[in-house]
């Protein structure tokens, strides 16, 4: 019952963590599109686009989980952690 209480704590207290997470990976991808945003083929600015838009739209919607998944697939494309 204790480790059931502990991961059951764990998991409450990781939702606003990530939540917070979401906005400063955001403004990263923000910021390396305007510095070095040339530098992408046409394809890889798109598809940055598009997970930096869809990782904002799960933010809103409360899955932050899956928000920090794509914000992390855009920041790999853009080199940037």
């Amino acid at each position: 019952m204790t480790r059931y209480a502990f991961a059951l704590a764990l998991t409450l207290a990781a939702g606003p963590v990530m939540a917070a997470h979401c906005p400063q990976d955001m403004a990263k991808i923000d910021a390396a599109l305007e510095a070095n945003g040339t530098e992408l083929t046409e394809e890889e600015l798109a598809e940055v686009k598009a997970l930096r838009a869809k990782g904002e739209d799960l933010h809103e919607a409360g899955d932050h989980a899956a928000s920090v998944e794509e914000l992390g697939k855009a920041m790999d494309i853009l080199g940037i952690e």
